[in-house]
C-alpha cells in the first residue's frame, strides 16, 4: 500500500490532492479486498483462537477488507474499525449498511501515531493488516495494544511482502523488466519514509511482552483469468506507483508505463491476457503474556 504525498505550495491544491489521494487509495483497498479475499479468509481461519472473539479492534481498517472478512468468519463478533481517514471510514459504514451488518460495526477516526488513543474497549482480538509498517513509533503501538487486550487476547499482525507484481518478467515487450524497475524506485522511497516495511514483527512482539504463538507466510499467485478485477487492480496500482516514480524513471520507461496506463490505447494493461497478482502475506499471531 503506497502513501505518496507530492509537495505543493498551494493549500487549496494540497487539500484537493489529499481528497483525491484518499479516494484513489480507497479504490485500491477495495480491489485488494475483492481480489485477495480468499487469502484474507484463510489467514483468519488459521488464527489460533481459543474461543470465538466477541469484541475485535481492526487497527488501520481502511475501507474494511479485514473488518468484513472477520465478521463473515466470526458470526458472534462485533468489530470496532479504527482509521485516520474519514473517507475510508465513511466508505466502510456504507458497505456495512449494504451488507446489513451495520449493527455489528462501529467506526472510530483516530491517529494511531498519537500518544493517547481513544478508548477502544478491551478486545479479545486486535487485527492489524498492512498498517503496522505505517506507524511512526511501532513500539508505542505495541504497548498500547498490550494494555488494551483482554487477558488471553490475540494480536494478529498481517503484512504484505512489498507491492504486488502483475506483469510477466519479459513485459512489456518494448521495455522488459519495467515493473521491477518501478518497484526498485518505490522500495527506495519506502526505505526512507516507512523503515518498518518488510520488518520481522516476531522479535518486536516478543520484546513487547507478547507470546508469539504462530507465524505463517502465504504465497499469492492469482491468474488474471480468475477475476476481471485483476486488470482493474493492476491499473489502479500502477497509476498510483507512477505518481511516486515519475521523476526517477528513465524517459523510455516512463513512456512505456504511460502506454500501459492509457486505457484507450492498444497497449493498455486492461487489454493484456497475461496478468497475475503475485505477492506474499505474512501473519504473526501473538497472545497477551
Amino acid at each position: 500500500m503506497t502513501h505518496v504525498h507530492p509537495h505543493t505550495t498551494d493549500h487549496g491544491a494540497q487539500h484537493g490532492h489529499h481528497q483525491q489521494d484518499d479516494a484513489d487509495q480507497a479504490e485500491i483497498l477495495d480491489l485488494d479486498a475483492e481480489v485477495l479475499s480468499e487469502h484474507i479468509d484463510s489467514i483468519i481461519a488459521w488464527l489460533p483462537l481459543k474461543s470465538s472473539p466477541r469484541h475485535i479492534v481492526d487497527l488501520g481498517s481502511g475501507t474494511g477488507a479485514g473488518t468484513f472478512a472477520l465478521l463473515d468468519r466470526l458470526p458472534e463478533a462485533h468489530v470496532l474499525a479504527v482509521d485516520a481517514s474519514p473517507g475510508h471510514l465513511q466508505r466502510l459504514r456504507k458497505k456495512a449498511c449494504a451488507q446489513k451488518v451495520d449493527d455489528r460495526v462501529r467506526t472510530v477516526q483516530a491517529d494511531l501515531d498519537a500518544a493517547d488513543w481513544p478508548d477502544l474497549g478491551t478486545p479479545d482480538l486486535v487485527w492489524a493488516s498492512a498498517s503496522m509498517h505505517h506507524m511512526a513509533d511501532p513500539d508505542r503501538v505495541l504497548r498500547n495494544v498490550h494494555r488494551m487486550l483482554a487477558p488471553g487476547g490475540l494480536f494478529a499482525v498481517v503484512e504484505l511482502a512489498g507491492f504486488p507484481r502483475f506483469l510477466p518478467e519479459n513485459a512489456p515487450e518494448d521495455r522488459p523488466g519495467l515493473e521491477d524497475r518501478c518497484h526498485a524506485v518505490t522500495e527506495h522511497l519506502h526505505a526512507e519514509r516507512m523503515p518498518h516495511r518488510g520488518a520481522d514483527w516476531g522479535p518486536m512482539l516478543t520484546a513487547a511482552q507478547f507470546t508469539l504463538e504462530g507465524e505463517r507466510t502465504i504465497a499469492v499467485n492469482i491468474e488474471g483469468s480468475r477475476s476481471e478485477a485483476v486488470g482493474r487492480y493492476a491499473l489502479s496500482s500502477l497509476l498510483r506507483i507512477r505518481g511516486a516514480v515519475a521523476q526517477a524513471l528513465p524517459a523510455a520507461d516512463l513512456a512505456a508505463l504511460d502506454r500501459l496506463l492509457d486505457t484507450d490505447g492498444p497497449h493498455s494493461i486492461l487489454r493484456r491476457d497475461d496478468l497475475s497478482v503475485r505477492t506474499e502475506r505474512t501473519v504473526w499471531a501473538a497472545r497477551l503474556s
